[in-house]
């Protein structure tokens, strides 16, 4: 059997991949595994049972999934909390805050409406480690010695939820964000209201958009993956910037006052220098993946700050993270960890963040963007080859370093197997786009001549 849980937990077509007796049993399964392992020990409430927070983002398909997931944590003898919809981040935020020994989301972040997601938070809001997840998929719907009576779990509805998460935002930042007018596109997601909120408490003039979800609209046509909408509301309304979150808001996009996009690899530059200058940044070094923009890793050298790369993933950036006690990891996607307020990327925090480097500096975001030039890069995929293969062909092999070559320091080839498909993904960036472009599919011919499975 193909293992369920992926990078970011169980995700799949609402009502058919991810189902309400999935939910169940996986729930009930992670009640076990994390109960035999002791982490339900340390912490239980005053009736002797563990404790869960669930939240969830907008999707109609989250009512009945939730529904399933405190059915099935219930019936294990844990007690629930809902949360109500909330972003990823308040999830993990409110694990620890509260205390509970497990967190469960559900969402599918930044995928089209009919897909959800499911996802466990250990205590503390972290991830649950691989061993963690592999034992539960390996205790699905085996049999098992049902609480009866007093034993079974209650559930109760946290109201302070959002308050409490939006409080805990704007108490990161000490530079008030007065006079800053900032649009921001909430996806009509689970940051709809916590969104608009923090930013408002901290200071900010607020135009929301995007911020009415119907349980239908979440992700459609707006958010971090269609910017378009963003870009032209901040120019209509004469904002200084503008931000997209995603559905579950744990990334962020911006958008300067022109309407130009600034992508995750440029809010990591900016959130470096300003904490390398704050003190806060640890060993002067960011994390950051292969896929960042080789101008990030040239102005990051060029300031003094280190790079350290992972392979693609948020997954990997929070590993690298833990590993080295680093404070700061993103991704060119918008995903940005910053470990001395959060578990996970979260898109509400980066932008609270990026707006108080403005107001530190009386700069605009253009101008702080500046610190970095990104360099043309071109992505081309390769379907029906040998993955496999990829680095061990002489010819692929020959035909990069000839690429590298001919690149020099200006420029960088990346091949790159896809995780799940027979596909190669080429990335190179150069100079100019037309130089780009001409190396990426002269590699892209010689990986489809080479790795072809016909």
């Amino acid at each position: 059997m193909s293992r369920l849980f992926g990078t970011d937990g169980v995700r799949g077509l609402a009502n058919s991949v991810v189902t309400a007796e999935l939910c169940l049993d996986l729930s009930v399964a992670a009640a076990h595994v994390l109960g035999e392992a002791g982490v339900f020990s340390a912490s239980v409430d005053r009736r002797g049972r563990p404790v869960a927070v669930v939240g969830r983002d907008t999707r109609v398909s989250g009512e009945f999934l939730e529904a399933a997931v405190v059915a099935g944590l219930l019936s294990a003898g844990v007690d629930v909390r809902l949360l109500g919809v909330l972003p990823t981040p308040g999830v993990a935020f409110l694990t620890e805050s509260l205390g509970a020994d497990l967190g469960v989301v559900l969402s599918a972040s930044h995928n089209p409406m009919p897909d959800n997601g499911i996802k466990f938070l250990a205590r503390g809001g972290v991830k649950l480690d691989d061993a963690i997840e592999t034992a539960i998929e390996k205790r699905l719907r085996e049999p098992w010695e049902r609480p009866t009576g007093e034993a079974v779990g209650r559930v109760s509805t946290y109201e302070a939820a959002v308050t409490d998460y939006a409080r805990h935002l704007v108490s990161t930042v000490d530079t008030s964000l007065t006079g800053i007018k900032v649009v921001l596109d909430c996806a009509h997601g689970a940051a709809s209201v916590a969104g608009p909120l923090a930013l408002r408490d901290a200071g900010a003039d607020v135009v929301a958009i995007c911020a009415d979800p119907d349980g239908l609209n979440i992700n459609e046509g707006c958010g971090s993956t269609h910017l378009g909408v963003l870009q032209r509301a901040v120019v209509e309304h004469g904002a200084d910037v503008g931000f997209a979150l995603d559905g579950d808001a744990d990334r962020c996009l911006a958008v300067d006052h022109e309407g130009n996009v600034v992508d995750g690899d440029q809010i990591l530059a900016v959130l470096a220098l300003a904490m390398r200058d704050a003190g806060t940044l640890k060993s002067d070094t960011v994390v950051a993946t292969v896929m960042s923009n080789l101008g990030f890793v040239h102005a990051m050298r060029e300031r003094g700050v280190g790079v350290r790369q992972t392979k693609v993933g948020d997954r990997y950036v929070l590993e690298a993270m833990k590993e080295f006690g680093y404070t700061l990891g993103g991704e060119q996607s918008g995903h940005v960890v910053m470990s001395g307020h959060a578990t996970t990327g979260d898109g509400i925090l980066t932008a609270l963040h990026v707006l108080a480097r403005m107001a530190e500096h009386g700069q605009s975001l253009q101008d702080l963007a500046g610190v970095m030039t990104r360099l043309p890069q071109v992505l081309v995929n390769v379907p029906d080859v040998d993955k496999s293969r990829t680095d061990e062909d002489a010819v692929v092999a020959a035909a990069v370093a000839e690429a590298e070559l001919e690149l020099g320091d200006g420029g960088r080839v990346l091949l790159r197997p896809s995780g799940t498909e027979p596909l190669v993904r080429v990335m190179v960036e150069a100079g100019t786009p037309e130089h780009a472009s001409a190396v990426a599919h002269r590699l892209a011919d010689v990986v489809r001549t080479r790795l072809s499975l016909s």
